[in-house]
């Protein structure tokens, strides 16, 4: 099987104004869709502001495009999208004024498609994060996004939103929950003027403030019940370490409950999001914390040179255009000190090679149960491909790669002398 086989996405084709039949079918979708969840989007110095504009958004759901859709009606935005979103449908997305972007590489192109959208007077729709948040909480946003808002020189609207993580996690999105209502505050946050006014680091820690949130805390000090039956059901991919016994990748859910099999202890998460041991100490009543604190483990693997995933046998999928994903072979994986290095061989006996070193990704993509038919998997990209990396047969969580990739990244800046900003990459 060789590279050159396949034809790859074309990333340079500009972005195209939205069909207006499509406008009025997703407009449709996303007004049931809102309305369904009794949202309430308040709108704060809006007054004038026409594009061409940045709305940023944090990113938590799908859902959260249909609150974007409405939050912009009577004008639509051109989202960025990762390549899989194109999959069976890069007319429909092409034609509704996408642009696709493959996940956490450096594309210069990028840029050229987002003054595109500008000379058109249309809205750039941007999640910084880069992908849904997978505890709910804010994740960490790329250094270079106040100079992108200082290069385009349009307002940037901000799009904060709430809920959407308590509604449908990222953990566990066979089902929606019902949340209503749901919560989003529109506002200016930057100005032309603002640009001539600020350096582009003074416009990253404005950024940074603008995008914490907390949706667990927020629905526990809004009193917003979930009494879905297994509202636990999936918790234990990013709970993956016992707090009890400090065992990893044990940890099971079932209903209401979340339990490790190593030393038995049992917790249950009650409607308000909340956990409670059910004999014990209760290490962390909030989900949040608990995730922190595995972060905080993997910190001091990483400070200690001893991060390793260890060799994991796995199967990959490429995706180098929008049309299917294509079975590569079966192989090892490694995630340590030295960042990602996949090696597979594929049926014709060729090997192929996917070296991610630590330098070159401050953070990176997992998804849980991958279109439900997969395993979890962590996808790594080029500018030309998007790898799809399955393990196998043996324990393991690709959210603490997450979490390893990007302490490991701070490291690495620590190394050579580059002052960490707080939530900055």
């Amino acid at each position: 099987m060789k590279d050159e086989q396949f034809e790859r996405f074309d990333m340079k084709k500009p972005p195209r104004k939205c069909n207006p039949l499509l406008k009025a079918v997703v407009w449709a979708a996303c007004k049931a869709g809102t309305v369904s969840h009794k949202a309430k989007i308040t709108k704060t110095g809006m007054e004038g502001i026409e594009p061409p504009y940045i709305l940023l958004g944090n990113h938590n759901a799908f859902y959260d495009m249909k609150v974007s859709a409405m939050a912009t009606f009577p004008h639509f935005a051109h989202y960025i999208v990762a390549i899989d979103g194109f999959i069976g449908r890069e007319w429909l997305l092409r034609d509704i004024g996408c642009i696709c972007k493959r996940k956490f590489t450096t594309d210069l192109g990028l840029m050229k498609r987002l003054k595109n959208v500008v000379d058109m007077k249309g809205i750039i729709g941007l999640y910084p994060e880069a992908r849904y948040s997978l505890c709910g909480t804010t994740a960490v946003l790329p250094e270079s996004l106040g100079k992108l808002c200082k290069l385009l020189n349009v307002p940037v609207v901000m799009l904060l939103c709430h809920g959407h993580h308590i509604n449908h996690p990222f953990w566990n999105t066979r089902k929606e929950r019902g949340v209503k209502p749901t919560e989003a505050e529109m506002y200016v946050l930057f100005t032309p003027e603002d640009y001539k006014k600020y350096s582009s680091e003074e416009l990253n820690e404005r950024l940074v403030e603008a995008f914490q949130y907390d949706d667990f805390r927020w629905q526990l000090e809004n009193k917003i019940v979930v009494d879905d039956p297994e509202r636990a059901v999936g918790l234990e991919k990013i709970l993956y370490q016992c707090p009890s016994c400090g065992t990893e990748f044990q940890m099971e859910s079932s209903g209401t409950h979340l339990s490790c099999r190593a030393c038995k202890k049992v917790w249950e998460m009650n409607e308000y999001g909340q956990l409670h041991a059910l004999e014990g100490e209760t290490e962390f009543t909030h989900i949040p914390d608990w995730y922190e604190w595995e972060r905080a483990n993997v910190t001091k693997e990483v400070a200690a040179g001893t991060y390793s995933s260890g060799e994991l046998p796995v199967s990959v999928e490429s995706l180098p255009n929008a049309k299917k994903f294509i079975p590569l072979g079966k192989g090892t994986m490694i995630h340590d000190m030295d960042g990602f290095k996949v090696r597979v061989t594929d049926e014709d006996g060729d090997v192929h090679e996917m070296i991610k070193d630590v330098p070159s990704m401050y953070s990176c993509h997992i998804e849980y149960e991958y279109l439900f038919k997969h395993g979890d998997c962590v996808d790594l990209n080029t500018l030309q491909d998007t790898w799809y990396v399955y393990p196998e047969g043996v324990p393991f969580s690709v959210t603490k790669m997450a979490l390893a990739t990007e302490e490991l990244f701070f490291d690495h800046l620590k190394k050579i002398g580059k002052k960490r900003k707080p939530g900055l990459a």
